[in-house]
């Protein structure tokens, strides 16, 4: 069984940064290309971080290009994403999970309970 506990989220000022962090368990994680999405209340979740299949190369959505960057670290078990000059609209509830392109979309197996990342203007 597959498990992923997320955590790092917290209250920062527009421009700063944070890493969230995903514990994750279970074989069948360690073969599938981690990723992470957001989400708002009353919005479509928005796909943030997709890794290759090969773990060594990564996507990002449009709106954190250039400032988010995910990494995996197997030895811990762990999936990073590291978040700077943050901005108020990246405020949303943070989930990682396995993570698939499909037509040009992120598709995502699996996640945790989230992480909440609240950024003040």
């Amino acid at each position: 069984q597959v498990q992923l506990v997320e955590s790092g989220g917290g209250l920062v000022q527009a421009g700063g940064s944070l890493r969230l962090s995903c514990a994750y368990s279970g074989a069948a994680f360690d073969a599938l290309p981690p990723g992470w999405f957001r989400q708002v209340p009353g919005k479509e979740r928005e796909g943030v971080a997709c890794m290759n299949n090969y773990n060594d190369h990564a996507y990002y959505g449009a709106s954190v290009q250039g400032r988010f960057t995910i990494s995996r670290n197997d030895a811990e078990k762990t999936v990073y994403l590291h978040m700077n000059n943050l901005k108020p609209e990246d405020t949303a509830i943070y989930y990682c999970g396995a993570c698939a392109r499909v037509d040009g979309q992120f598709e995502f197996d699996y996640w945790g309970q989230g992480t909440q990342v609240t950024v003040s203007s």
